[in-house]
């Protein structure tokens, strides 16, 4: 917790101000027993109306005054507590946006929503409860204790056998709660990770007609986070009626004594009366209690989800600059692999494998080999996505480790496997590539990409782009997110199978387009399309994450079985053009 304590540093005069107006209200509502023991002792025992009036307007003035410090110290915690969990939940974002692809792919999207929105919700509620109530309830129950005794310590004696027993009761069920709602919010990931994946994949699912298993696999999930929930529930769910069965066995043994005490004559009936509302007073306040730890046992646990998350490591370090002495040298290779290794978490086999080659300015490299090979590993230790877990990479002769990221990532233009656009316009979505480009520059990327006749046709660089780019074919959305990377005007441009859902002849002329912007720019093409990739000045031929040909199309074609494998399989010896 003391990760999160900071983040309501600035709102220290909400924090204290909001309990401190909930105790005045308490203050308030501990005097009304007395009033009622004096309206019946002294108005209704001895028929004087003017006392039993002048009462009643006393009970009104407390009833008002106690209204109004409950209604400020309900605005003084509703601010801290909103005001916290905004600050808290921008520091979260920040703190993802931060954290390396590494540290992504152990965590899991899905957790990281979760944590976002229902953990970060749920100690908003537990921190405005506790500003209340925290103080007021323990404040309610010891305060009415001590009215008691100042009423007959003898009869108040109950209250000293009360408050122990439940206190033993809340805290055995909060304890026994705590664990129990951490596991309620693993089995929620689990189940939010499948509701993710199902709608993402809907259309896959219903082309091999898997509803049926997804839905069971679904209807298994939920039932053991209802399972969980309603174990967890019936724990919290005693804490009601065991505090009620305590209490109304006080209240027995309270009216007992003082049936007694008023038989004798040592008590008033006013006093009795006194005495059954202060029990009263504890039972509500002491339910509230119980509600409001079931309320802060959950946002503890959620607490703790979020804390972790802002405890992990940074992401990748970065200097401010590049070192006294080190500068870029436009002659050296523009990327160079040094037997670089990637290793995906601390342990599992390599991903790549002693990965060496080197690319000049304005080469054109292409990459291939089959699915798993590491084609899309290689290309993310440019930019810096992963870092190599042996060797370097050095670009202009510069290790990839000494740039500053933002200086090295704009250097590099990447084109993901999945096309990735946002809502907004072609505009819009063009501009990340650049922001101050101009509406001429993103026209001239348009059409070196092969897609300013559709985006002409719909309307231009002002035609709406929906949510993930679903109101257009995924041709389109691989253009366009072409463009917006040639937009950067870029160094060095990454096309990771960025043209799998293009035809033949369009994929043509996009690369004879790219081959002809001005620039020195080095192309890497990763595709697993022999033709994508035949024209490259080389080839990079991969298998289990490591290089087994390098060449270009007609060496590869003679001396490697594996580019062999891959372009026979895709054109027939006997239709092999050059």
């Amino acid at each position: 917790m003391k990760k999160l304590a900071p983040f309501l540093a600035p709102y220290k005069k909400e924090s204290v101000l909001g309990p401190l107006f909930k105790l005045l209200e308490a203050s308030f509502e501990l005097l009304v027993p007395l009033v009622m023991a004096s309206i019946i002792d002294r108005g209704i025992g001895s028929g004087d109306r003017g006392h039993i009036a002048r009462m009643c307007v006393l009970l009104v003035a407390l009833g008002a005054v106690g209204l109004v410090c409950s209604l400020t110290a309900q605005y003084f915690a509703a601010k801290a507590a909103v005001g916290f969990s905004a600050r808290l939940r921008h520091a979260l974002f920040a703190k993802i946006q931060s954290l390396s692809f590494g540290a992504l792919d152990r965590i899991g999207a899905t957790t990281l929503i979760t944590r976002l929105t229902s953990d970060i919700n749920l100690v908003q509620n537990g921190l405005n409860m506790v500003l209340r109530l925290f103080l007021r309830s323990p404040f309610i129950v010891l305060g009415a204790m001590v009215m008691a005794f100042t009423v007959d310590w003898q009869a108040a004696l109950v209250f000293v056998v009360t408050i122990p027993v439940l206190s033993v009761v809340v805290f055995a069920i909060m304890l026994v709660s705590i664990p129990l709602y951490r596991k309620v919010q693993q089995r929620l990931d689990r189940l939010l990770g499948l509701t993710r994946e199902t709608l993402t994949g809907a259309r896959v699912l219903r082309a091999f007609g898997k509803e049926e298993d997804e839905t069971a696999d679904f209807r298994e999930k939920n039932g053991a986070l209802v399972a969980v929930q309603q174990f967890v529930g019936r724990i919290s769910g005693l804490m009601n009626p065991l505090t009620y069965v305590v209490i109304n066995a006080a209240t027995l043994a309270l009216l007992w004594t003082g049936a007694i005490r008023v038989d004798g004559g040592f008590i008033t009936q006013g006093a009795v009366v006194a005495l059954v509302n202060y029990m009263s007073q504890i039972l509500v306040e002491l339910v509230k209690l119980a509600n409001l730890i079931i309320t802060v046992t959950k946002s503890v646990a959620c607490a703790g989800r979020l804390e972790a998350v802002l405890e992990l490591p940074g992401g990748l370090s970065s200097p401010a600059a590049l070192p006294d002495g080190v500068r870029p040298d436009p002659e050296a290779p523009a990327v160079s692999f040094e037997h670089c290794s990637l290793r995906y978490g601390e342990t599992g086999d390599l991903a790549l494998s002693d990965i060496h080659f080197s690319a000049a300015p304005g080469e054109t490299i292409g990459l291939i080999g089959g699915t798993g090979s590491g084609k899309s590993s290689v290309v993310n230790l440019i930019p810096r996505f992963y870092d190599p877990t042996e060797g370097s990479v050095r670009l202009s002769g510069v290790d990839a480790r000494d740039y500053p990221l933002e200086q090295l990532r704009r250097k590099v233009g990447l084109v993901p496997q999945k096309a990735v656009l946002f809502q907004g316009t072609v505009r819009e979505n063009l501009l990340w590539g650049r922001a101050d480009a101009s509406d001429e520059e993103l026209l001239e990327a348009l059409r070196a990409a092969q897609a300013l006749d559709f985006v002409e046709e719909r309307g231009g660089l002002s035609s709406p782009v929906s949510q993930g780019g679903r109101n257009l074919s995924g041709g389109q959305r691989q253009r366009l997110t072409i463009a917006r990377a040639l937009v950067r005007s870029p160094e060095i441009l990454i096309l990771d199978d960025s043209a799998s859902a293009l035809d033949f002849a369009t994929d043509a002329r996009l690369r004879r387009a790219i081959r002809e912007l001005p620039g020195r720019m080095t192309v890497f093409i990763v595709s697993q399309r022999a033709a994508s990739v035949r024209h490259a000045d080389r080839i990079v031929v991969l298998d289990d994450g490591q290089i087994v040909g390098l060449g270009d199309h007609d060496t590869l074609l003679r001396s490697c079985p594996v580019y062999q494998e891959i372009y026979y399989s895709q054109f027939p010896k006997e239709v092999d053009e050059k």
